[in-house]
This record gives structure tokens, sequence and C-alpha cells, in this order.
């Protein structure tokens, strides 16, 4: 058998390094490859350095498809941050999982027990096995929440460790999370994309699957509802998109088939906590949180939090919704804690701990606190009240005078601090620049209550630096993930999340209540998509009429070309562009065209209805098929890679708005063949129909409205059929006869054309009626009264009477009186759809009408 230096130089490696006095995951003392580890450097040996390296940029290329991103706060420039994923996984044996698992679950029993005790009898406190300092200091005990748990066997659902490997090769618990345990999403999207990358080595390799785990949170969490536990309604709060894991509560609430909210989804009434859907309130039964103990509800935690919900911690007192976890459980998450657990787990459970914590010492006890000072150098120092600016202060890395400040803040409030062992966590191999390094890591793992016991996920998420003189392993700070590979003594089955009833009979569909900002955003999806392709055609029309000037140099073409120019200003609202901009810009637009094209900054721009139109999708990413998502990304990454950060000309730009509107189309086909004709559906399809409807009109405004001399109007109009993707059934309807009033006919009130106005009134109309509402109030809503209005005018105008004009006119005056009073009627359907159904929202979404100033026709 070849050595590993051997096996690395195979797979481009110079040799694998690994570093004096640090356990190494795959390589043992003697420099020989863990026997568990043979099978899998095999098979890296045998695809090599290339290989491994195209299927690590595969997994990053399914990850950036799936949208899977962490957010780092106080990035203004990069807010989401691609989730990086290593091809190589930690490979655990299951001798060592065994052990694992087993110090997981004893952890998660008594620091079950340690909540019930605080929050409830507090003999700790009253028996002096804890200081009260330590409690009564600490951020997360919240006094409010004194009281409120529910009497149940386990109180605290999930839970999760950060676990190191020293030196000598132990496990040592880093740190607890019991507040809001973030990661389980990610670890489990990990292992998906590796089925993906791996497919062959992850088949022969006996890996434990994570499927079961997820059968048992969502198990656990229907044991925790109060009421109604064989149906309960479970919900997902989340904080928001702007969230670091935002990603991750959407992925979990699609997959565990729950509704994701946020606080302004929720309200409390008589005690019990409700969820306001377009079809009304639905009473929820369960809260998987994602937001922090103190910012969930502002009248009894942090009256500055918009994160929260008014009330909740009432209902929780009043045993009307169960809360995963309980209000109050990140007091749990104090370092100091860790110092006392050995004693408190000879108190509660006669046992030693299994998985023992890092070396820690609570300066609020005199010898301890002796200790620390006289250590300092050789101790990571931690406040017990977590800090979003630094995690701890390294001994070692201290000036004389930042350790004289900091000793004088421990003895000014030394119950404040603790002082842990410096603990140099284990190395992995690590793909990085084509070559197989170690890397420190750190290893999460996931705990959730399954009845009476815990359940651990066999696996987890595995953490590294990005650097190898990087001892600290952070997400934020850029770090790099792995999957967790539990190999098991035989394959594994596959149970699917979903239970498995015991006799066959049939089931009732639950359908998901539709929330009222999800309907917002779905509404402005709709919107922001008709807007993108809109102009997206509208431009490339332009380009088109823009290269017969150059070819033909025809005068004809030059006021063709300033008809679309001018339209194009106006449909875009991009002024003063073409209209009010220097006389030049008509003779040389291409500055102008590309920044259309590119300026995410420039409202009405195509990347800026790009932007919009992702981030709306985004707000909603738990509703979305992973390949409805995919043609999402689609959309906006080659936009991105190609047009707002490449180094375009003019002449490129047609073919991206061939591809651009080719994936507008593949996302609408896609929503068309996978939305169930549900109140989602509805709301989409209306931004859709009236943002469609709006654009057009604006187009016809600023194009049919105007007296052209004749050869110019026969250009004009088959621009603006081309545009409106109407040429081909205007030719086989007309033959070659370009007539106003025909094109007019078909663009404006032809119900049977998919893009006239017509149709897209009918629709809208159609849509409206359908919307939830009191039935039991027998009169018109006012949209209905407004899209009944629109729809009747439309229908009773007459072509001929439309455009009618006197020789001295420049304009169809009774065409554009129509248009206008259609538009001015289809901003007040929007408005009015927003008050009735998106009221709840704090910041309204916000678009310019389409109307021009007015001083333009």
């Amino acid at each position: 058998m070849r050595s590993p230096s051997e096996l690395a130089n195979d797979i481009g490696v110079q040799y694998y390094e690994t570093r004096l006095g640090v356990y190494d995951e795959m390589v043992t003392t003697e420099h020989k490859v863990l026997p568990y580890w043979q099978h899998f450097v095999n098979a890296l040996e045998t695809m090599g350095s290339e290989e491994i390296e195209h299927r690590r940029r595969e997994a990053q290329r399914l990850l950036r498809e799936n949208g899977v991103t962490y957010n780092v706060y106080g990035d203004t420039q990069k807010l989401t941050r691609p989730w990086r994923l290593d091809p190589i996984p930690l490979l655990i044996s299951s001798e060592e999982w065994t052990v694992i698992e087993a110090g997981l679950k004893q952890r998660a029993r008594l620091l079950d027990l340690i909540l019930k005790d605080i929050y409830g009898e507090q003999n700790l406190l009253k028996k002096g096995l804890l200081p009260m300092e330590l409690v009564f200091a600490h951020q997360g005990f919240l006094h409010p929440c004194q009281g409120t748990l529910q009497n149940q066997p386990i109180q605290l659902t999930i839970y999760s460790a950060n676990l190191v490997r020293g030196a000598k090769g132990r496990f040592w618990v880093l740190d607890d999370r019991a507040q809001a345990p973030s990661g389980f999403g990610y670890a489990l999207e990990n292992r998906t994309v590796m089925t993906r990358v791996l497919p062959d080595i992850l088949r022969d390799t006996q890996v434990h699957r994570l499927s079961g785990f997820f059968k048992g949170l969502s198990k656990g969490l229907a044991n925790i509802a109060l009421h109604n536990k064989e149906n309960p309604r479970i919900v997902v709060l989340t904080p928001g998109p702007f969230n670091e894991t935002y990603f991750e509560h959407a992925y979990l609430a699609a997959y565990l088939g729950y509704t994701l909210v946020q606080g302004d989804d929720l309200t409390v009434r008589d005690g019990h906590v409700w969820l306001k859907s377009l079809e009304g309130l639905q009473h929820v039964d369960v809260i998987l949180r994602r937001v922090d103990d103190s910012f969930c509800d502002p009248l009894e935690l942090r009256i500055d939090s918009r994160l929260g919900v008014t009330g909740l911690l009432e209902a929780v007192r009043r045993g009307n919704v169960a809360i995963a976890n309980p209000l109050g459980s990140s007091v749990l998450e104090n370092p100091a804690l860790l110092a006392f657990l050995p004693k408190l787990a000879r108190y509660f459970l006669n046992e030693d701990l299994l998985l023992p914590s890092v070396a820690t010492w609570w300066c609020g006890q005199q010898r301890e606190r002796d200790f620390v000072l006289q250590n300092l150098e050789h101790l990571d120092i931690k406040q017990i009240n977590r800090r979003q600016d630094t995690s701890f202060l390294a001994g070692n890395t201290l000036s004389a005078a930042q350790k004289d400040a900091l000793r004088a803040a421990i003895l000014a409030k030394p119950h404040l601090y603790v002082g842990q062992e410096q603990v140099t966590p284990s190395t992995v191999p690590s793909f990085i620049s084509h070559r197989i390094q170690p890397r420190t890591a750190v290893l999460r793992n996931f705990v959730v209550a399954n009845g009476e016991d815990y359940l651990v996920m066999p696996g987890g998420l595995t953490r590294v630096a990005q650097d190898k003189d990087d001892v600290a392993v952070s997400n934020q700070a850029g770090g790099i993930s792995k999957d967790t590979w539990v190999l098991a003594a035989e394959p594994s089955q596959a149970p699917s999340v979903l239970v498995q009833p015991n006799r066959l009979f049939l089931l009732d569909a639950v359908t998901e209540p539709l929330t009222s900002r999800a309907a917002d955003h779905l509404f402005w999806v709709g919107r922001y998509l008709e807007r993108t392709e809109a102009v997206a055609r509208l431009l490339r029309t332009a380009l088109l009429k823009y290269q017969d000037m150059l070819e033909f140099k025809d005068t004809i073409d030059s006021v063709a070309l300033a008809a679309l120019l001018h339209s194009l200003t106006h449909v875009t609202m991009t002024y003063p562009g073409f209209v009010n901009g220097p006389p030049e810009s008509l003779e040389h637009p291409q500055d102008e065209l590309l920044s259309l094209a590119k300026d995410g900054h420039r409202p009405g721009s195509l990347a800026a209805n790009i932007q919009a139109f992702v981030q709306s999708a985004y707000n909603i990413r738990d509703l979305w098929s992973q390949d409805t998502w995919r043609s999402v990304d689609n959309i906006q990454y080659r936009w991105k890679l190609r047009v707002v950060n490449g180094e375009i000309v003019i002449e490129q730009l047609q073919s991206y708005l061939d591809d651009l509107i080719t994936g507008v189309v593949a996302f609408s086909g896609l929503t068309s063949e996978t939305m169930t004709r549900e109140a989602g559906w509805l709301m989409l399809g209306s931004g859709r129909r009236l943002e469609r409807a709006l654009a057009l009109i604006a187009l016809l405004r600023a194009t049919l409205v105007q007296r052209y001399d004749t050869a110019v109007q026969n250009q004009v109009l088959e621009a603006v059929l081309f545009s409106t993707d109407s040429l081909t059934i205007y030719q086989r309807r007309y033959r070659s006869f370009m007539e106003l009033s025909a094109v007019l006919e078909l663009l404006l009130l032809d119900e049977t054309h998919p893009r006239s106005v017509a149709y897209q009134l009918r629709l809208l109309s159609e849509h409206i009626s359908a919307l939830p509402r009191d039935r039991s109030k027998r009169k018109l809503s006012e949209e209905e009264r407004l899209i009944i209005k629109a729809y009747t005018d439309l229908r009773l105008s007459n072509i001929v009477d439309l455009l009618k004009i006197s020789d001295d006119e420049g304009i169809y005056t009774q065409l554009e009186q129509l248009l206008a009073d259609t538009t001015k009627l289809l901003w007040g359907i929007a408005d009015t759809i927003a008050q009735a159904y998106f009221s709840h929202s704090q910041t309204s979404q916000l678009m310019t009408a389409n109307i021009p100033p007015e001083d333009e026709p």
C-alpha cells in the first residue's frame, strides 16, 4: 500500500501535511490512512484532481441554482453569500458514532432538565448548585417566561452542539445551541448535493441516511401540540429574507410542508395565535421559531422588536400554542454553564458526562477567577452574553495593554466572564486549490425530541476554516461546509419524511393557507416578470431597427427608430432618456440602450426589474419547486454574468435578450404547469395580467396614438407587433397588409389573443372574482367594480370611432382617452387589491406607474 503522500500526488497534491500536535481525521500518528477512510481515499486516487475539481464545481452550480445562500451581516456588497461545499466529506466510524450519539442524547436530556428547573421550581438556585448571578445576569434568562413551560415530558425539542476533537483524539463540546439551532437544513442540502456529485462513492459507502431525522423532527413538533394533536397547524417563524440563514428557513418549511411566516403574518386574539391568510384567520398550534427569544414578543420582551408577535407570550402562558424551542431557552447557551454540567449530570442523572465540555472556569468564583487572571495568555476569554462583533478573545494574541484592560474588565464584573482552555481542533482533508490539504474543523450535531426520548441526526454540518493557519471556524468569516458521513455496519434504508398510515384509507388533502405577505410577493413576482419581458422585447425591437438604420441609412428607418426609442423611455419611465435627453442620443443611442440593459441602480431598467423580480421570488422561496427556482436563478445569473458584470458592446445585446426572453417564458411555463389553481396562482396571475395590460397600453400610447406618414406607420406597426410577439398571428390573419385598425383590433380588443388588452382584462376579472373574500356580502368589491368598468368600457369601444381624426390633429384623441382611462382604472385595481389583501405589510412594494409626464402624449 502506498503512503498518503504518494496517494496525494495522484490527486494533485505534493503532500498531505499534517500538523504537529494536531489530530487529523484521515491520517494516524504513524502517517497511515485510517481503515474506514481507505475506500474513500482509493476512490479519490482513481478520480484524480481534475475530476475532483469538476465535481466541486458541479456542487457549487447545484447550490447556486437551488438558491442556497448564507447572508452576511455588515457586508453591503454581497449580502447573500453563496453557500460553499467541499466535495470531501468528514467520515466517522460506526463505533465512534455510537459514543457520540449516546453523549448527545445524554446532554440533551440534561439541558432539558436544567431548563425545566430554571423556569420552574428553581431548585438548582435554591440548593446552590447554580449561582444566581450566573443565571440572572445572563441575557438569555427572561423573567416574563418564568412559569410558562407546559406540562410535557420534554421541553427542549431541538438541540445542537458544536464538537471539536482535541489533540488526543477525543471529542469535546465547544458550546451548546438551544435557542433556535440552525444548520440541519444546510446539512440536508449538502447531502442532497453530494448524492448528485459523488453518487458512485456514496452508493458504495455504507452511509447512514438523514431522512429519518427529519421524520423524527416532524413527529416531535406534532407531539408538542397542546391541542389538535392529530393534525396540528405548524408554522416556521423567520425573521425574514435578510436573516443570515433565511434559505434554511424556507427550505425546511418547504421540505416539511409547513407555512413559512414572519411576525406580521401572525396575530394574537383571545389568547390564541392566528395566521393571517387570504382565506381569513387560521389557528396555529405549533411554532418552529427561528427568531431569537427576546425578539418574539414586543409586548413583554424587547419593545423595539419588529420581528415578533405582540401577545405571543400570553398565548404560551395560557397553554394555547407550543413553541420549539420554548421562549427563554437561550439561557442554556451561557458558556459559564459548561463549568457546572459535570456536577449537574451527577445530580440529575447520576451519571458522568459522556461528552465532556471544553474546560471552562467561571470568573464569578474566587478561585476560578484567580486562575483565569493568572493564565490569560493560555486561555480563551468569553463574555457570558454573546456579542456579534466577537465571540472570544484569544489570550495569546493580546498585547500587554490589552491584557491589562481585560483584567480590569474581569475584576470589575467577574460574573460576566469565563476562561476556556485553548483547544486546537482536529484537521480534516479538504480540497483547496486543486490540492488535498488539512483544515481545522468543527462538527455541529443535531438532536430532536422524539416522544419521550431524543433522536440524533446520523451526521451533521461540518465547517472548516478557509485558510490553513486559521484555528477559528466561522460562516461569517467565509468558512466552508462539508457533508458528514456516519458509516453504518450495514446498508441503511431510506425512510420517507412522510408518515405512512398503518391502514389503507383516503386522506383528506390539507391546503396550507397563503399568508398576506406571500400573496403580496406573488403578486409582484407576476408584475416584475411581465415588466421584464415587455422591456426586453421592446429593447430587442429597438436594436433590430437600429441595425436596419445603420445598414440601409433610410430616413424612414430613422424616424421609426426615433418613435421606438421614445416609446422605450415612456414604457420604462427612465426619463429623460430619449424623450428629454440630448438630441444626439437619438442618433447615437448605444450608451442609453446599454444603460437600460445593465444599470441595476436605475429604476425601470432591465437589470433593476430582474433584481426586483428575483428579490420578490426569494422572499417566498418556500413556495417554488426546485425546477422553478432554477429558472429564477437562470434568469438572474446569466443576465448578471453576461450583461451587468460583463464588458459588452451593443452588438452582443440582442442574443442576450433572446436568451432572457426564453428564460422568462420558461418560468411562465413552469409556474403554469406546477402551481395548483389556488389563491397563490390567482395572485401571481393577477399581477401578470395587470402588468401586461399596463405595459401594452403604455406601448400603444407611446406609438400608435401618434399620427404618422403611411411608410413610417407601417414600420411602427410592424415593430409594435414584433415587440408584442404578435407579428406571426397578424400576418396569418391579414397577410402582408399593415393596417392600424387591424393592429388595434388584434392588440386591443381580440379576447382570443393572449397578448391583447382585452384578454388580460378578462382573465384579471376572473382572477379577482375568484379571490377569497366574504361571500356573505352580496355586493361587489371595489376591485370587482373597477375591473368590470375597465373591461366593459373596452368592449363597448369601436375601432372606427377611436381612429376618427381631423386633418390638423396629430394624435388619435379618443384612442388616447380610452387608453388613459383604462390605465387609471388598472392602477386603481392595483391599489384596492393591495389594501384588501396586503394591508398588513410594513413596507409596500413600489413601482412607478406607466403614466407619461403631463406635457407628453
